[in-house]
């Protein structure tokens, strides 16, 4: 009797000192929300960034069900939104012109309410290139199909590739600004952009001609978006972007 007595305690000690562990492990641990760039995988690039910041990343498989998609949104601290395949121009009220890429009808509906569920719950979001891009349509804002042919003004090469490619002039009232300074060389791989801006949204960033390179929700709210790829930095060890990353899973972890 004494014996069983012995291991029933010595039982629930382990199982305390287990659950402890594991509490303590999840309350140190932030996990960030990938979207899915394909129907369940994102480049890898975008996971090594946010580790080297300290997240624990995970990828958020493309789907249309809300009910998915809260569920997976109960579980996470923050969403960093992919690049990827231009938005279907009827989304934001507009007719396709014969410059539009390529698209992706069920990643448009994913992304949109992906991030219209992320911002209802107040969790941080983060959108990169198309990212960006999707936030500015998801909260309202339209977006230019095509520079090259839209923007004939334009003298930058933003479809340059993941070297570093032009520089960005940093609004001093944003918190970009408190990150990256003034201005920065970064690469270029888009052909749209922001047109409109969506309403509660300001501008943090703009290339040399003009073209938004970042914007962020008004009042400080860590909702934010860049055109261009800081992940591709990152993820190679150099530490240029990294206080982005930094920043964003921080915020995520409040």
């Amino acid at each position: 009797m004494i014996m069983n007595f012995k291991r029933f305690i010595t039982f629930l000690f382990c199982a305390l000192v287990c659950f402890a562990t594991v509490s303590q492990a999840r309350e140190k641990s932030v996990v960030i929300g990938v979207s899915a760039s394909k129907p369940s995988s994102a480049t890898e690039t975008y996971i090594k960034a946010i580790r080297r910041a300290g997240g624990t990343p995970i990828i958020i498989p493309i789907t249309t069900s809300e009910a998915e998609l809260k569920a997976v949104l109960r579980r996470i601290d923050g969403v960093v939104m992919t690049g990827g395949e231009d938005v279907e121009p009827w989304r934001y009220g507009e007719q396709p012109i014969p410059e539009l890429g390529g698209v992706y009808p069920e990643r448009d509906e994913f992304d949109i309410k992906l991030i219209q569920l992320a911002a209802a719950k107040r969790l941080p979001i983060m959108g990169i290139c198309r990212g960006v891009q999707v936030m500015n349509v998801a909260f309202g804002g339209t977006l230019y199909q095509d520079i090259p042919s839209q923007l004939s003004q334009s003298k930058v090469d933003h479809y340059f590739g993941t070297k570093r490619a032009h520089k960005i002039e940093i609004k001093q009232e944003s918190n970009l600004h408190k990150i990256l300074g003034d201005e920065a060389i970064v690469n270029s791989v888009h052909h749209q952009s922001v047109k409109k801006l969506a309403p509660g949204f300001i501008v943090t960033a703009v290339a040399e001609d003009g073209v938004v390179e970042g914007i962020e929700m008004e009042n400080g709210k860590p909702i934010f978006g860049i055109q261009f790829h800081p992940e591709v930095f990152v993820a190679a060890g150099d530490d240029d972007f990294l206080g982005l990353f930094e920043y964003f899973v921080k915020a995520a972890k409040r």
